[in-house]
């Protein structure tokens, strides 16, 4: 007779974790395992990386979700193995091969096929991806043996660099490191890549190195994260605003926090910005987010005054002062 499964006690967290997702794992199996690791009521993360891949991986706790999004939008770097001479059924070593040719590759050839893929390029999506066509992902289709039109999408090559790896026999591999717009598929990009060498190609190494100014450096390794206890698990949290480092900052005190806070927007000299950070003077805490323009500040993203309070009493304790909008 099996024991019964203790019920974790889930809490209130706020906060960023940079995780380095693990080979073989989904972002969301990822997810699910940091959440019960921090005991968290509510996550989620900034994007997926596939189960081959490696990586940072933002996951966003309690008031963090409200901007999970700038993430999603961020560019981001990878590092990759490209095997040239097999093309597989899925763009990765997790397929089957479907094609072979031989491989007579020169250092100037990858010279001239990395200025060709620079910049504004247009890509078809994998059929084994989470696009959705009719309502249903692109996967679905592929593993009924289905193939459906997909439409070119324009994404941007920000930097890249190929160089054929030195340690594999009739230079049968090529060593990509890449940063890149949102929805950008570096399977894609390396089978591309292939095509125009003429020999064909599918990564068999996929790691994230850089999702906007996160890097892969100051992740955590989900089995590192585990052997920890409970306070060093939270110690690894970022606050909420490492979310909106290129942001405007923008401190309102008094009344001013308050009515920002309730929606209302408030009137100063500040510059136009799209993007401005808005914190409360005293005690300093983030309120939301928010746009200037001719001196007005518009509230977007807002944290209610129990999120705030919340934070404030992790990062001050239990005495922190009681957070209203009529309090700020």
């Amino acid at each position: 007779m099996q024991a019964p499964r203790t019920r974790v006690q889930r809490r209130p967290v706020h906060g960023v974790l940079l995780l380095d997702k693990p080979l073989g794992l989904s972002s969301n199996d990822a997810l699910q395992k940091a959440k019960w690791l921090l005991r968290a009521e509510k996550a989620g993360h900034t994007g997926t990386l596939d189960p081959l891949a490696s990586g940072v991986l933002p996951l966003c706790f309690g008031a963090a979700t409200k901007f999970s999004q700038l993430q999603l939008d961020a560019d981001k770097t990878y590092e990759a193995t490209l095997r040239l001479g097999q093309k597989t059924s899925t763009g990765d070593a997790e397929g089957q091969v479907i094609a072979e040719r031989p491989v007579a590759v020169t250092p100037a050839q990858v010279a001239a096929v990395q200025h060709q893929f620079m910049g504004a390029i247009r890509q078809i999506p994998p059929m084994y991806s989470a696009l959705k066509k009719d309502g249903k992902a692109l996967y679905e289709y592929a593993r009924a043996g289905q193939e459906v039109e997909r439409l070119a999408r324009d994404v941007q090559i920000k930097a890249l660099n190929l160089a054929l790896a030195p340690d594999t026999p009739a230079q049968q591999a090529i060593e990509m490191i890449v940063t890149c717009s949102k929805g950008t598929y570096i399977r894609t990009l390396g089978e591309d890549i292939g095509e125009a060498l003429g020999c064909g190609g599918h990564l068999t190494r996929l790691r994230r190195v850089a999702t906007g100014h996160f890097r892969v450096d100051g992740a955590i390794a989900l089995d590192a994260l585990e052997a920890l206890d409970e306070p060093a698990r939270l110690a690894r949290l970022l606050p909420v605003e490492s979310l909106l480092a290129d942001h405007m900052p923008v401190t309102l005190a008094g009344e001013d926090a308050g009515r920002f806070l309730s929606g209302v927007r408030r009137r100063g000299a500040w510059a136009d910005s799209g993007r401005v950070a808005v914190f409360g003077a005293s005690p300093r805490a983030l309120l939301g987010t928010a746009r200037a323009k001719a001196g007005e500040l518009i509230p977007g993203r807002l944290l209610s005054p129990i999120e705030i309070q919340q934070i404030l009493e992790n990062t001050h304790g239990a005495a922190a002062v009681p957070c209203t909008k009529e309090a700020l």
